[in-house]
């Protein structure tokens, strides 16, 4: 277990986020996340009356197709289960985010087009799990293909391209050992002595 052993406690509350990445056979790719909130103990919601324990408060769905470059091309939010009659109405505001891509700013850019009474605080909140997840379905078959590009660029002298994953966080600093293996040109840590 990675944690240490925890206090007494009893359980309450269970959060479960399930994201997958599809490569489609369009060139597209298809990314699904699932979240569910789920209780331990039955309560009462003035809506949907009872609602059980293991029987999910939240249960949101969302699947976006993009391109290599992460350009969101398609967009589609469920709400299956909420705590209000309401909910559901706002998924259509999500087709807003046709058009974006998801890189640096993507969140700024999403907030502004669905967050707050604009959208759905929990849809929110998965985009960042699916935008990730699209970055990690899509980005290792990409470098594969743009690595064996590049080295046949090499073979004529072409410079090579700044890794889009340098200085994304600690382990791809420019000046860390996995930098000067992965991209000796880019890397800026003391020089080996020889």
């Amino acid at each position: 277990m990675p944690l240490s052993a925890p206090a007494d406690r009893d359980h309450i509350h269970t959060r479960h986020v399930e994201c997958r990445g599809y490569r489609r056979a369009d060139g597209l790719w298809d990314i699904e996340g699932h979240m569910t909130d789920v209780k331990t103990y039955a309560f009462t919601n003035d809506w949907r009356g009872e609602i059980t324990p293991g029987v999910p408060l939240h249960e949101m769905w969302i699947r976006i197709t993009v391109d290599e470059d992460l350009l969101i091309h398609e967009i589609e939010a469920v709400t299956d289960n909420s705590p209000f009659r309401m909910c559901p109405d706002i998924v259509g505001n999500f087709q807003r985010l046709k058009g974006l891509r998801m890189v640096g700013g993507f969140t700024n850019k999403m907030k502004a087009a669905v967050g707050g009474a604009e959208g759905c605080t929990h849809l929110v909140e998965l985009m960042g799990p699916i935008a990730t997840t699209a970055f990690q379905t899509i980005f290792p078959l990409k470098t594969k293909r743009e690595k064996t590009a590049e080295e046949i660029a090499a073979a004529v002298e072409a410079p090579p391209k700044r890794p889009p994953l340098l200085d994304s966080c600690h382990a791809f600093a420019s000046d860390s050992p996995i930098t000067k293996k992965s991209w000796p040109a880019f890397y800026t840590g003391p020089k080996d002595e020889a």
